[in-house]
């Protein structure tokens, strides 16, 4: 049932995963013991209602999870696992992507370039560090208040079975992403054929833009990755799955399409700018600027695309191990 599933669902997010799915098996086994019990004593088929009712009578899946976990004692077991979970957020989501590019900065970026590895590597840590140690301390005196005063009131146990979350696959491809990825890249290309083909930007008579040469590399090689993203969308369309081998094509199309924009970075593309009334030496000085701070961009870029590359790496694990299987279907 699909209302069981959910519930499972919902207390094995809570839970370590190296004991999630023996816990979850166990508590599927109860709540089907409990199901069958309840079903000889009517003579029928519970309805989704009765379930709830046994849901219900069982506790908030937090609640539930709570039972298997350690006991803490300054935050409550109660409040533990949310607590870790909005620390391991503050981390993933903020700590870890700003360490990533601040190093990435002082290590390719010359104008912040320090003197040695000691220097580097101090500087960074001197910047985290406050910011790490104050972060933790909020959020450990945020939950401790609301361990103090809060949890009594009982607001974790007032919960609705029919508003879990439905059941997720995380190996699913949904079939809106794909038709928008399909319509936005066809949009890409055809967009990218009109205006950036030719080397030459803008050519009015009073502004004219031109490229390098080696646009022509980048152009092609744009193009043609956009294209194969495109046919990749359409076969999700319909075959709404990741496997193996799909979702490592798009590890290595990620990595490519991240080395051309690194790539796109240092290669001072803009080789002229000409505008009217401007004297030839004062362009000379944008274009340059443009292409130094294009160059500067360049740790932002490897960054943004080694974490794209992580994640496709993790999809690649996710889809090797199979999906969450909750054994209470019936």
């Amino acid at each position: 049932m699909e209302l069981i599933d959910r519930y499972l669902q919902a207390v094995g997010f809570w839970l370590p995963k190296a004991q999630k799915q023996d816990i979850v098996a166990e508590l599927s086994e109860d709540i089907s013991s409990q199901m069958e019990e309840k079903e000889a004593e009517l003579g029928r088929k519970l309805n989704e209602s009765e379930v709830e009712a046994i849901l219900k009578q069982l506790g908030s899946p937090i609640v539930v999870a709570n039972r298997y976990l350690p006991q803490r004692h300054l935050i409550g077991p109660l409040l533990l696992p949310i607590y870790w979970l909005v620390l391991k957020m503050a981390w993933l989501f903020y700590f870890v992507p700003w360490l990533f590019v601040w190093i990435c900065i002082d290590s390719f970026a010359p104008s912040y370039r320090p003197d040695n590895a000691g220097t580097l590597i101090g500087g960074t840590l001197r910047a985290f560090w406050p910011m790490a140690v104050n972060t933790f301390a909020f959020v450990t005196v945020a939950f401790a208040l609301i361990e103090k005063y809060h949890v009594k009131s009982g607001f974790l146990e007032k919960w609705d079975p029919r508003k879990l979350p439905p059941v997720v696959d995380p190996n699913r491809i949904k079939r809106s992403s794909s038709i928008a990825e399909i319509v936005g890249l066809i949009a890409v290309c055809a967009w990218w054929i009109g205006f950036m083909s030719s080397p030459v930007m803008v050519d009015r008579p009073e502004v004219r833009i031109v490229l390098t040469p080696a646009w022509h590399y980048f152009f092609w090689s744009i193009l043609l990755l956009t294209a194969a993203g495109a046919i990749a969308s359409g076969i999700n369309l319909f075959r709404p799955y990741w496997t193996r081998f799909r979702a490592s094509m798009r590890l290595v199309s990620d990595c490519i399409g991240w080395a051309l924009c690194a790539w796109l970075c240092k290669a001072n593309i803009v080789a002229e700018i000409s505008v009217r009334n401007v004297p030839h030496e004062r362009t000379i000085q944008i274009a340059a600027a443009i292409n130094l701070w294009a160059s500067r961009s360049f740790p932002v870029v490897v960054a943004i695309g080694v974490l794209t590359a992580a994640v496709d790496v993790y999809r690649i694990i996710r889809v090797k191990r199979g999906p969450a299987h909750f054994p209470a279907d019936r």
